[in-house]
């Protein structure tokens, strides 16, 4: 044989995992470092935005970027695009505070220079940043109360504002138009709203435009119904002011405080044990901490934040002439025409549409057009507006193990109210977990804010959650169910299969009324297998006594099942309530399910034109329950660990 075969392998490197890659962040450090060891870190966060963008995250391993303690404040908002996501060999990309400290991203400035107006006087006061307006001041971490007292003089509503006696003393107070009322109670049980003062003279007060025509002059029906055009509550506020805040003349007791905007600084009566020389006195000044580009087609995903703390953050759109003209849930009547128009769609000549878009109050953390966004055990804390907003489009996002709290106004929002019926599903907010986090001390300032408000949302999940100590509803989903109220069908909209379970609620509804731990408004799915759930919630202390139930499902609720939740110690009924189906037309009601609760005084059973109710349990007090819907509810035991936290 004159030659041979010869075989060859086809040699092959081994496999290398993508290689890691960490950068370093501190207060203390610089940019002109390498940023890529913990000796060497960045200072800002905008440079470490910056690195990350450079990797290739198809091909790198995991990508991290480090946190050492400290305060990172910020001038401008952080956004985050597309060019920030993970994927690929990266995975998600982690903002991570550093092993044992505590990163806070703020968007206040430090207020210094405090003196003691005269010798003799409890007042002190610093300067402000020039051009500052803001609403808080926060002394070593805790929030001040902007000065407050009584309406010093007796009045009569106008339609500008009041007319009084002869001799109002505010004619002769300092920045008569820094003067805010406050009107608990005053366009509905569950609204506070709050206007500004225009002008003040011996015998009229004018209040400040829109705010005053929007609180006033909501137009009526003309059917006879009774009913504003919007189907939320009344026509106007029509009782005095419950409170005045924000004038100098208010300043006296500790822990108060007032910013004279024309000066340039502020006054401050210190509490018990605070040293003004030495404290860390913080204003916000920065409204939105991090952000999306809210833009669809630039759709940041796969991110994550860590163990950072989002505090400062500042709002001030109440302190103009927009006032908080409040119809619900921090939702408000903002706009020259708004009493007359806004979200009034078409049961209005120029009315805007969809029906109730109204206007959001805007979270300190923003994200809008996302998808894999996940914070855990992160801690939302001292914020002027709202915590945390997955808004429209957020899509798979988690929140877990978070603290949210000393909150102006709703601790996390999801969704919106203004895209009912998306045409993309870019515009769906969908997937979205919410668990073992803990909200409490929400709606600090506006206290018709709720712990976790959601309007047109899907497939997401409430659960394993602590909510306590809120003046208002603690969880709030759904939106546009109102018209039933005239008769009509509630606002179309794209919600289906939602759950709020195993939730641990208490001491909430503390300051406002017609409200409820789980409240429910419009429609939820388009059958009982895929609508709203509520589930396995325990819930104490619901002492009000100004309206609502614990377990609440209002205007439109439709196909809402209420399973297996424990309610013992409260001044409403339990649940509440069934409503004719006017999509349908049929004489039916919304249909709903009511099985397996444990509850005092709950209604009796009924099986009759879709609403199921039975198998409820009475019961007078928690030791009826069985242990495992109680050991269910509330945050889980891995993460009870937030229980105990506290803000730097």
């Amino acid at each position: 044989m004159c030659c041979a075969l010869l075989s060859f392998a086809v040699l092959t490197s081994p496999a290398h995992a993508a290689a890691a890659v960490t950068y370093f962040v501190s207060p203390g450090g610089s940019d002109s470092n390498s940023g890529t060891s913990a000796d060497a870190p960045f200072r800002t966060l905008t440079k470490a935005q910056d690195a990350v963008r450079s990797i290739d995250r198809s091909t790198s391993g995991p990508v991290t970027v480090t946190l050492a303690g400290g305060v990172y404040r910020l001038d401008k908002t952080l956004t985050f695009t597309a060019a920030d996501s993970g994927g690929g060999t990266a995975g998600t990309v982690w903002w991570k505070a550093a092993a044992g400290q505590n990163p806070v991203i703020s968007g206040g400035v430090q207020v210094t220079g405090w003196t003691r107006t005269s010798t003799d006087s409890a007042i002190w006061s610093a300067p402000a940043p020039g051009g500052l307006d803001t609403r808080q001041l926060y002394v070593n971490g805790v929030r001040a109360q902007r000065a407050t007292g009584s309406l010093p003089v007796s009045v009569r509503q106008t339609a500008t504002g009041y007319s009084t006696a002869s001799g109002d003393p505010m004619a002769g107070w300092r920045n008569p138009s820094a003067i805010e009322f406050v009107y608990r109670g005053g366009l509905g049980l569950w609204t506070e709203p709050r206007c500004p003062v225009a002008s003040v003279t011996s015998t009229a007060i004018t209040m400040a435009q829109p705010c005053w025509n929007n609180s006033t002059q909501r137009v009526m029906r003309t059917d006879g119904s009774g009913r504003t055009y919007n189907l939320v509550g009344r026509k106007s506020i029509t009782e005095a002011p419950t409170a005045v805040e924000n004038a100098y003349e208010l300043l006296d007791k500790p822990g108060e405080f007032y910013l004279d905007k024309t000066e340039h600084r502020f006054y401050y009566i210190p509490r018990s044990g605070e040293d003004l020389t030495t404290a860390d006195v913080e204003a916000p000044s920065l409204d939105t901490l991090v952000a999306t580009s809210a833009n669809a087609s630039d759709e940041p995903s796969h991110i994550g934040f860590q163990g950072i703390q989002f505090s400062y953050a500042n709002y001030t759109t109440s302190n103009t002439g927009t006032g908080f003209s409040e119809i619900q849930a921090t939702y408000q009547v903002t706009g020259a025409t708004g009493y007359a128009t806004q979200g009034l769609c078409t049961f209005v000549s120029g009315g805007t549409c969809p029906y109730g878009n109204w206007t959001k109050m805007p979270g300190a953390v923003r994200f809008t057009y996302d998808s894999g966004i996940h914070f855990d055990h992160d801690y939302f804390v001292h914020l002027g507006a709202a915590g945390l907003d997955l808004g429209n489009g957020s899509q798979n996002d988690t929140v877990t193990a978070c603290v949210f709290t000393d909150i102006s106004g709703n601790g996390l929002d999801l969704g919106g109210v203004d895209i009912p019926q998306p045409t993309s599903s870019a515009q769906h907010t969908s997937g979205i977990t919410v668990k073992d986090s803990h909200f409490y001390d929400i709606a600090t300032e506006y206290h018709g804010g709720v712990a976790v408000d959601a309007g047109y949302i899907e497939t997401s999940t409430v659960t394993h959650n602590q909510i306590d100590h809120v003046p208002y509803t603690a969880v709030s989903i759904g939106w546009g169910g109102w018209p039933d109220k005239v008769s009509l069908p509630a606002q179309p909209n794209y919600s289906n299969n939602n759950t709020i379970s195993n939730n641990l609620i208490y001491d909430h509804m503390s300051v406002l009324g017609d409200g409820g731990a789980v409240y429910t408004n419009g429609i939820t799915g388009t059958s009982l297998a895929n609508g709203e759930k509520v589930s396995g919630n325990v819930v104490h202390d619901q002492l009000n006594t100004s309206g609502g139930h614990v377990l609440y499902t209002d205007n439109g609720a439709t196909y809402v099942s209420v399973l297996g939740n424990a309610v013992w110690n409260i001044n409403v009924s339990p649940w509440g309530s069934k409503h004719v189906n006017y999509t349908a037309g049929d004489g039916t009601y919304d249909p709903t399910d009511i099985e397996g609760n444990y509850w005092p005084n709950g209604p009796s059973d009924y099986d009759n034109k879709q609403v199921l109710i039975k198998g409820n349990h009475a019961i007078t007090g928690a030791a009826q329950v069985p242990s495992s819907i109680i050991a269910a509810g509330g945050i889980e035991s891995p993460y009870q660990s937030i229980l105990s936290w506290q803000p730097a």
